[in-house]
């Protein structure tokens, strides 16, 4: 792929952000071509939130220069970028939930006149600009009654205003169905045919290889190098982190061979899970892969009672706890972290050490009866902060002040003080970068080396085939195919993942006359879970 022109839109040099005791950008050297995909790649904490923090004027830099265009640039403000041409869709959304979609995509730029906004110019305005990009939302919805994915689409609609010549998406694909995302990419490639230079932040290899025409390389706040969007996924892993990729995996310990989880028949009351048995034994890692809206975790969220169930068994070492609350599954050993980890996992506002603590406040090192010990609860998590690696190891720091890698660690910190039987991990490597999960993983297995049974819900082919001793693949809501050992292949995972036709599933679901009239909200089922 090739930038439609040599002129830049966008050139940074010698940029620098400092913050007390760290430097979060040091000298950087940044630009964009007109009609090019420049990727931003590196770790968590690496420097790209905060290079693209200023380039749209969320933040002030300490250091450098900024060119639009060619013209010496000050953006003061996020305003003042806009109206320069730059746009950003951050992962944390701009939205304001109290209002509707059309008043979101106007704001600011309201028709009227004499200080009276035209109310039914903003709503055609939103309605054709939500019609340009394919999106199925009305305008007159609040922005709080929509889903994530949904509230992602507002905000890109948002962020491509006529005069837009530096479009900034940041992780733009985390809250997307597969077919949402290809919608997205349909997109950049009408923003480059139109000269928009568009900064683009993934971690997604196969986003690299399909979008980018140039990436650079962040690492420690430091630039690292330019390369072009055809370099190798295995060098752009080593230039971010100096690591081989061999080096991302440890080595599995011998399964166990005593069930710790055994699951029969189950079916969810909303049948996005249907007729599934499988176990998972002491020692053992177990894949959950399959498509968006496979069942996948829907089946393990039912683990841990959190769906609602119309038929099936769930025992934890022989122990009937189907039908059962989240509650009673944490008391007989099981411990369960969700795919969302801002909405279901953290307190984000509150200390780190309330997210890490919480469910074990109970416990006699952190609580003397009703009274808590909160010495013992700092100690407790700080040291578990410590052994997951997070920068800095803060108990008192805010959940939402960290990187996207370092709350998934302390999320991960938080199962791990549980000391229980069963851990049940939903995409634990979600926006985290390889830096982190090279310690996420080495947790994972060095949970099954001593014995707890693990399952890992992921929609990384990767991991379910580096991770895992097995994997049961789903698809349409019932499980395709089992695969162990020399079995377990790239090639035998997507076969069964796109194996089952809509004849297929009739045949499965026969029995279950109400499947179709529910089957319909399973799409949407893991990209809320």
């Amino acid at each position: 792929m090739q930038s439609t022109t040599d002129r830049h839109v966008l050139r940074v040099r010698g940029l620098t952000k400092k913050y007390p005791g760290v430097t979060a950008l040091d000298g950087v050297d940044f630009d964009l071509l007109a009609g090019e995909v420049h990727v931003l790649f590196g770790e968590n904490g690496a420097g790209k939130s905060t290079l693209i923090s200023l380039l749209s004027g969320a933040q002030h830099s300490d250091g450098g220069t900024i060119e639009v265009d060619g013209v010496p640039a000050t953006l003061p403000s996020v305003a003042a970028a806009r109206e320069l041409g730059i746009s950003a869709v951050f992962q944390e959304f701009s939205l304001a939930p109290s209002m509707t979609v059309a008043d979101n995509l106007s704001m600011g730029t309201e028709p009227g006149r004499l200080g009276v906004v035209d109310r039914s110019s903003v709503k055609r305005i939103a309605k054709e600009r939500l019609a340009q990009f394919g999106f199925d939302i009305s305008p007159s919805r609040l922005v709080e009654s929509l889903s994530r994915a949904e509230q992602q689409m507002v905000e890109i609609a948002k962020a491509f205003r006529p005069e837009l010549s530096v479009l900034i998406l940041d992780e733009p694909t985390a809250s997307l169905t597969d077919h949402e995302a290809g919608r997205l990419f349909s997109l950049v490639e009408q923003a480059k045919a139109q000269g928009i230079g568009i900064v683009y932040i993934t971690h997604r290899m196969a986003e690299i290889a399909r979008l980018a025409d140039r990436v650079t390389v962040l690492r420690d706040g430091k630039l690292v190098g330019t390369v072009p969007g055809s370099t190798s996924q295995d060098e752009l892993i080593g230039l971010m982190t100096g690591r081989e990729v061999e080096d991302l995996y440890p080595a599995l310990p011998p399964p166990g061979t005593d069930p710790s989880l055994q699951v029969t028949d189950l079916t969810t009351f909303d049948f996005s899970v249907r007729d599934v048995s499988f176990e998972v034994r002491a020692g053992e890692i177990v894949g959950f892969a399959g498509l968006m809206g496979s069942g996948k975790s829907s089946a393990a969220r039912a683990c841990f009672g959190l769906e609602r169930l119309s038929a099936g068994s769930i025992t934890i070492d022989g122990e009937e706890l189907a039908g059962r609350n989240a509650s009673r599954f944490m008391r007989a050993g099981v411990v369960y972290l969700p795919s969302d980890r801002k909405k279901e996992g953290l307190f984000l506002n509150r200390p780190m050490r309330e997210s890490v603590t919480l469910p074990w406040l109970r416990r006699s090192s952190m609580s003397n009866g009703p009274l808590m010990r909160l010495g013992r609860e700092r100690a407790t998590a700080a040291d578990i902060m410590t052994r997951m690696k997070l920068s800095p190891p803060d108990p008192e720091r805010p959940a939402a002040s960290y990187s996207g890698g370092n709350q998934q660690k302390g999320l991960l910190g938080r199962a791990l003080l549980g000391d229980c039987k069963v851990y049940i991990f939903d995409e634990p490597s979600v926006g985290v970068d390889v830096g982190a999960r090279v310690t996420i993983y080495e947790q994972m297995v060095d949970l099954a080396r001593r014995g707890n049974a693990v399952v890992i819900v992921s929609s990384e082919l990767p991991e379910i085939l580096h991770l895992c001793h097995r994997a049961y693949v789903f698809s349409q809501g019932v499980i395709a195919g089992e695969l162990a050992n020399d079995e377990l292949t790239e090639e035998a995972v997507l076969r069964h993942m796109m194996q089952w036709d809509d004849v297929d599933r009739v045949q499965a679901t026969k029995g279950h006359p109400d499947v179709d009239k529910h089957h319909s909200t399973t799409s949407t089922t893991e990209g809320t879970a």
